[in-house]
């Protein structure tokens, strides 16, 4: 029977994952596999009580309800749940971040040629942030040497494309202006050239790709090649202009955690084959493809990056050096332009609690006890390979023994 939506992929994972792997492990990257089968094993967990639980109890209840567990999610990128919830999350703490003013979101793109290279070392995927950094350092030098002006940057990494193929590049949100040595805001005036965009993001990739292979022929050949296949330099897509914080932090997270495929887009799983469609970049048409069932687990997997990689960079105004005296200047700036005190008072937001998220989504409180109504206690938290790193029994022992010394601890907070 064919299965759709919510819940496929991780099925299509518990059906097939271990026959996949134990077949085609050797066709990913040495240093990753053990990260990559890590990542997989927990998603596959994910919500289940293999990666550890909180248990409610209603204490003293007559109705004796049954207890509620709460099980523990794997957070990872890959997760269809987990890498939405990251996302969403990120985006809104972003909005107090991201300096209000003009954004342009920019896509920096590889070649083919090239993309084998990144396939087989994830890590130097952020030497190409910060390389994303430099064209745009190097064109704040050129409009004026002396006002030393600076952008600001955030890098997003991507490596699948809309068909699922190896396609890394770099998503950038960039400011529409700079701030120079003497603290003044410099609009940009519009479009950085695209020829420069273009040429100077050829250059710094190929210097970059020359020095890791700085006395190897094929390599220096291929960098020659490249420069006339591609005389008018790389693909570089300045789309979109965004005005406000709140805009710009959303675009830009819509790019964060996003697994490979929406669940949506896959129309049939029969067992051993995929059915699923995209629309093509260029025609604007949809595209579908059913393919063996391994074909499309190499598709999606391969794109799961290393263990603690960095996918978000941060340069100029947002770099950590920089970022604090920027936000205070900036914000200042937009108060005397448009009287709004709350660009200067920000406030914090508190993360949402399981319980906060559960009652908007469903108008319904998760620990409330069904007979007395009264919120239900937690009694124990279980992780792997820990066992109960609480119970709420290990209180009443230690208030217990500190009694037989006549005298009882304040309770702790939380």
């Amino acid at each position: 029977m064919g299965k759709k939506g919510s819940g496929v992929i991780k099925q299509i994972l518990k059906e097939h994952f271990n026959g996949f792997w134990a077949l085609h492990a050797q066709r990913f990257p040495v240093d990753y596999r053990d990260d990559i089968e890590e990542t997989v094993i927990k998603t596959i967990r994910c919500g289940t009580k293999d990666l550890g639980y909180a248990r409610y109890e209603c204490l003293g209840c007559e109705g004796e309800p049954s207890p509620k567990f709460v099980c523990f999610t794997c957070k990872s990128r890959f997760c269809h749940g987990c890498g939405k919830k990251y996302t969403d999350e990120w985006a809104e703490k972003q909005q107090e971040k991201i300096f209000n003013v003009p954004h342009r979101h920019m896509v920096f793109t590889i070649p083919k040629e090239l993309r084998k290279l990144f396939f087989n070392d994830r890590k130097k995927l952020n030497e190409l942030s910060r390389q994303v950094a430099e064209v745009f350092q190097f064109h704040n030098y050129q409009r004026s040497k002396k006002r030393d002006l600076c952008s600001g940057i955030i890098t997003v990494i991507h490596t699948f494309g809309r068909d699922l193929k190896f396609n890394p590049h770099i998503h950038a949100l960039v400011t529409e202006g700079a701030l120079d040595n003497q603290n003044e805001w410099v609009s940009s005036g519009g479009y950085i050239p695209y020829d420069y965009l273009r040429k100077s993001w050829q250059k710094v990739v190929l210097d970059m790709v020359k020095s890791w292979f700085p006395y190897n022929r094929a390599v220096q050949e291929l960098i020659n090649d490249l420069y006339r296949r591609y005389s008018k330099g790389f693909y570089v897509n300045a789309e979109k202009k965004i005005k406000g914080a709140k805009g710009a932090a959303k675009y830009i997270g819509r790019y964060l955690a996003r697994p490979a495929i929406a669940e949506y887009r896959i129309v049939e799983y029969d067992g051993e084959y995929v059915h699923y469609w995209y629309e093509d970049h260029q025609t604007g048409k949809r595209i579908d493809k059913k393919v063996r069932v391994y074909k499309f687990l190499f598709e999606i997997i391969q794109h799961i990056p290393p263990k603690h990689f960095r996918m978000v960079g941060r340069y100029g105004l947002y770099s950590r050096r920089t970022y604090r005296k920027a936000q205070q200047i900036l914000s200042l700036y937009d108060f005397m332009r448009t009287k709004q005190i709350s660009f200067v008072l920000e406030s914090k937001r508190r993360k949402k609690s399981y319980r906060e998220r559960m009652i908007e989504a469903f108008d319904k409180d998760p620990f409330l006890c069904p007979y007395c109504h009264r919120q239900m206690d937690l009694v124990g938290v279980w992780k792997p390979g820990y066992g109960w790193i609480y119970h709420y029994m290990e209180d009443v022992e230690s208030v217990n023994k500190w009694r037989r010394y006549e005298f009882v601890p304040e309770k702790r907070s939380g």
